[in-house]
């Protein structure tokens, strides 16, 4: 079985018909920023167009989309941010959306502290959830300090700082993440593979698979 994860859509919806495999995924996730600076008629439309890709769709909020965001796609029962899924036996999802304090004023930023505190509240709900000896697909929509994954084309790094800490601490299997846009590409904190796929109008996608009690994650570009 597997899934599919894409990054920023900012409400360019062309590409998820075109993602390899798609249609068969267990899931089409969205990790985050599903428009620009839009509310719940924005995020529908965007859903709408998933939806014709993948019968399943799971999403959360960016530092893009509207708070209110989260509570229409909980009503739709597909948020992500701060939730787990179980997604197969021994394997749960934990989604946390938002992003750090940024120069733009978007309307879903967050601090380092209270972002810290989201993602160790949920990934605790993911280890019970994914049993004893369990595995963790974690989509975080800010990208981790330090990394490939999170720097500017000056080469700043803009990530956040509470992410790093939590992916260094706390080593989910996989880590699927977005938010800058430069930052496509993938890397490994220890044991925890982390991928940004970009844009997902520049065409690119994660697929992640289980096989045999194997969970892998590639990057793809359409």
């Amino acid at each position: 079985m597997y899934w599919i994860v894409v990054g920023d859509v900012h409400e360019c919806t062309a590409m998820f018909e075109h993602i390899p495999d798609v249609i068969g995924a267990e899931a089409l996730i969205l990790s985050g920023d599903l428009t620009n600076r839009g509310g719940p008629e924005n995020a529908d439309r965007v859903l709408e167009a998933a939806l014709c890709a993948n019968a399943h769709v799971l999403a959360q909020v960016g530092n893009m989309d509207k708070p209110e965001v989260t509570t229409h796609l909980a009503l739709k029962g597909c948020n992500i941010h701060r939730e787990t899924r179980r997604l197969a036996p021994g394997l749960a999802l934990m989604g946390v959306g938002y992003s750090t304090r940024t120069p733009f004023d978007t309307p879903s930023e967050a601090d380092e502290e209270e972002l810290a505190l989201w993602l160790a509240d949920t990934h605790a709900k993911a280890k019970a959830l994914s049993g004893p000896g369990g595995r963790i697909l974690a989509v975080i929509h800010n990208a981790p300090y330090g990394t490939n994954l999170d720097h500017l084309t000056n080469g700043m790094n803009v990530g956040s700082k509470a992410v790093r800490a939590f992916l260094d601490k706390a080593q989910p299997e996989i880590c699927v993440c977005g938010h800058i846009h430069e930052g496509l590409g993938e890397t490994r904190l220890g044991r925890c593979h982390v991928l940004n796929p970009g844009l997902l109008n520049d065409g690119g996608f994660v697929r992640v698979d289980m096989e045999n009690g194997a969970l892998t994650a590639v990057l793809g570009h359409i």
